[in-house]
């Protein structure tokens, strides 16, 4: 198995987090995992993606230039990344924000109302995590249990009371991702 995936938005919306988290439950499960963070230098507002690659064997290099997963946040994410993904493979989007959804014939398209369901719940923060809680309903390549180590690995020690938060947050995301085009 070898997952190639972008995530990409806007600053504060979680982006580099949720690949963190993905990758530290690729180790959890003795997985090969490369995280390769690429960002504008505004810290809230501009552009951020994240590559990750999640892997049984050895990954050769960090730097892709298609995926088999664009994970897509904002509607400039969206015209960058549409056309990296690669025939077959998978674009998952929330639509907040995006005017021109995507209009590819040959992809896998799914859309989560991340950013919604995050305020039906109270807390925007946790949108990144319905997000990726979206994803795994879609492509199931790390198990819960092992997000849940990632969580407790990539969050400060002061954050951990947030943890049921969080796993709360991606099961939602797991009921209510919609299919819009499959291939």
């Amino acid at each position: 198995m070898k997952e190639e995936i972008i995530i990409a938005g806007f600053g504060g919306q979680g982006v580099l987090s949720m690949g963190k988290i993905l990758a530290y439950s690729g180790i959890m499960q003795d997985q090969e995992v490369s995280w390769m963070p690429s960002y504008g230098p505004e810290m809230r507002g501009g552009t951020a993606n994240v590559t990750v690659i999640l892997s049984d064997n050895k990954i050769s290099s960090p730097i892709l230039n298609t995926f088999d997963t664009a994970i897509i946040l904002n509607q400039q994410s969206l015209d960058k990344f549409e056309d990296a993904v690669k025939p077959g493979g998978l674009l998952l989007y929330d639509p907040n924000g995006i005017v021109n959804p995507p209009k590819r014939k040959d992809i896998n398209i799914f859309k989560i109302e991340g950013a919604e369901e995050a305020a039906k719940m109270g807390n925007p923060k946790t949108f990144n995590m319905i997000v990726l809680g979206a994803f795994l309903k879609v492509k199931p390549i790390v198990k819960t249990e092992n997000v849940k180590k990632g969580l407790e690995k990539s969050l400060p020690e002061r954050y951990h009371k947030l943890i049921p938060l969080n796993i709360e947050a991606i099961e939602k995301g797991q009921e209510v991702v919609q299919e819009i085009q499959k291939v």
